[in-house]
């Protein structure tokens, strides 16, 4: 699902007007939109007491069509329509949709009255994606209205919620809390990027009209089932344990032992048909107690209990179709070299986290590599400072994709995907349940089942990866509680999570 800018979502109304589409149709078909959705969530809707709340820019003119079509063909037990706006500050297909709304005896009123404090529904209509600071004036009263002035009151945002930002995460003044938010085409930046997004609800997405080959350009989109649908269809039923991928899970050492188990147990619940887990010796008879379904090879250690620099990983790595490396390993200078060593050698996709990431590994012209990233180690990666990463995610992560040529998993609230031709996904599951020991190293065993399954599309075995990581803990904190679940309740959740989304992808 692509996501726009302010400057795109405008130069796709120009050239959807351009192909023949009037404006003033499309606002038509962006109020109809709404209304569809108040009357499939909100059922019955003539049982409604609602208020729809307009500014004098074309959101407001969405707004004042969905006024016309509740009053026309809905009418609601109540309805109360505001234009914080002089009249005649209208332009365009606002004032048309004004004088449609006047010309069908809706009235239209210029303050809030006492009885419309009890809607059971408000319709935000006042600021569009066109804001660029903050609100001020009759627009910010309006909003503190939305927030704070109907206590029974669902809100529902017309395209973004008033007051907020459409190109980036930042918070300039107030905005609009709603429950839901029902978009046109698609996206804005500001509403898929924390911490805005958690101000908009439900998101919906809703055509209006523009033909889809004008966003094919865009570059950055939002991850949903429909873009990994094909990695989740059933399987042939002449597969078999070979047919579906050999992950080498190079991971673990001496009092790490959970995390290489739980990365090799991940991937095999991912899908791959089988996987090998490689450690230091003293390491593998607790990692195979964990995991019995995983290969096990010992590699020598360090007096310390950390893989040797001596190891050698070449024979390990024949006929392997996916190689993750990093859980547990510990911060023994030598680790760093095997990083990079295999990095350099290996023709398969390798997969980096934890403690693989401190060597600075590159990607290569036509070799798969993924590096997962949290916050802190994407600062020790590009020399800066946690917060300076925090501040831009999407940024940081679409340079450090595009410096070592790399596929990068910026983890984190709204995880970042980016590829080093610019493109940018993000992921809009998770929980703060994920905020425990070990979901990394999930997260990268899922990663590698998939993509040993599915090696020549990586992109999609990435995404799918993330987007299930994150729906299994939305899933388990649901049943368990966001302070009560730990990094194995994501696999115990991960089926249903497979399921939901193979459901939505097919649309069953």
């Amino acid at each position: 699902m692509k996501v726009l800018t302010a400057a795109e979502m405008r130069e796709v109304d120009r050239r959807t007007v351009e192909r023949g589409i009037p404006g003033v149709v499309m606002m038509e078909n962006a109020g109809h939109r709404v209304v569809e959705f108040l009357e499939q969530r909100f059922a019955p809707l003539a049982s409604q007491r609602i208020a729809v709340l307009c500014g004098k820019g074309n959101n407001g003119g969405d707004g004042m069509v969905i006024a016309r079509q509740l009053h026309t063909r809905v009418r609601p037990a109540a309805l109360h329509v505001v234009l914080l706006a002089d009249p005649a500050e209208l332009k365009g297909e606002a004032a048309a949709n004004f004088r449609m709304l006047e010309a069908c005896g809706c009235p239209v009123l210029r303050a809030i009255p006492g009885d419309a404090r009890q809607a059971s529904l408000v319709i935000d209509a006042l600021l569009g994606t066109g804001i660029a600071g903050a609100a001020a004036g009759r627009m910010l009263e309006g909003i503190r209205e939305i927030n704070t002035g109907f206590p029974l009151a669902k809100v529902v945002a017309v395209d973004i919620p008033s007051g907020m930002l459409s190109d980036s995460g930042d918070i300039a003044g107030e905005i609009a809390r709603a429950h839901h938010t029902v978009t046109f085409t698609a996206p804005k930046v500001g509403m898929v990027l924390p911490p805005n997004c958690d101000r908009i609800g439900e998101l919906v997405v809703g055509a209006i009209g523009s033909p889809p080959e004008l966003l094919a350009h865009v570059l950055l989109s939002l991850i949903d089932p429909p873009l990994f649908r094909a990695l989740l269809a059933p399987r042939p039923p002449s597969g078999h344990k070979g047919s579906f991928g050999h992950v080498l899970v190079v991971a673990g050492s001496r009092g790490k032992t959970g995390a290489a188990a739980m990365t090799g147990l991940s991937a095999l619940r991912a899908g791959a048909g089988l996987v090998t887990v490689a450690s230091a010796a003293s390491a593998i008879p607790v990692i195979a107690g964990h995991a019995p379904e995983v290969m096990t090879e010992p590699l020598p250690e360090t007096a310390q209990g950390s893989i040797a620099p001596e190891a050698r990983l070449d024979t390990l790595a024949q006929g392997k179709t996916v190689i993750a490396m990093g859980p547990g390993l510990g911060q023994d200078p030598a680790i760093a070299s095997l990083v990079q060593d295999a990095c350099a050698r290996f023709e398969q996709p390798i997969v980096l986290d934890a403690d693989a990431l401190a060597g600075q590994p590159r990607g290569s012209h036509g070799r798969v590599r993924v590096l997962t990233p949290h916050p802190g180690e994407m600062a020790r990666l590009t020399g800066k400072t946690t917060a300076e990463i925090q501040s831009d995610r999407l940024a940081a992560a679409r340079a450090c994709a595009a410096e070592h040529t790399v596929i990068l998993v910026l983890k984190g609230q709204r995880t970042v995907i980016a590829f080093p031709d610019g493109r940018a996904w993000i992921n809009p599951t998770g929980t703060p349940a994920l905020g425990t020991g070990g979901s990394g190293d999930i997260l990268t065993g899922l990663i590698a089942g998939f993509l040993a399954q599915f090696p020549k599309q990586p992109d999609q075995a990435v995404a799918a990866a993330v987007y299930l990581h994150g729906l299994a803990g939305e899933i388990g904190a649901r049943s368990l509680g966001e302070q009560t679940l730990i990094a194995t309740d994501i696999l115990r959740y991960l089926p249903q999570a497979m399921e939901e989304c193979a459901d939505l992808s097919h649309g069953l």
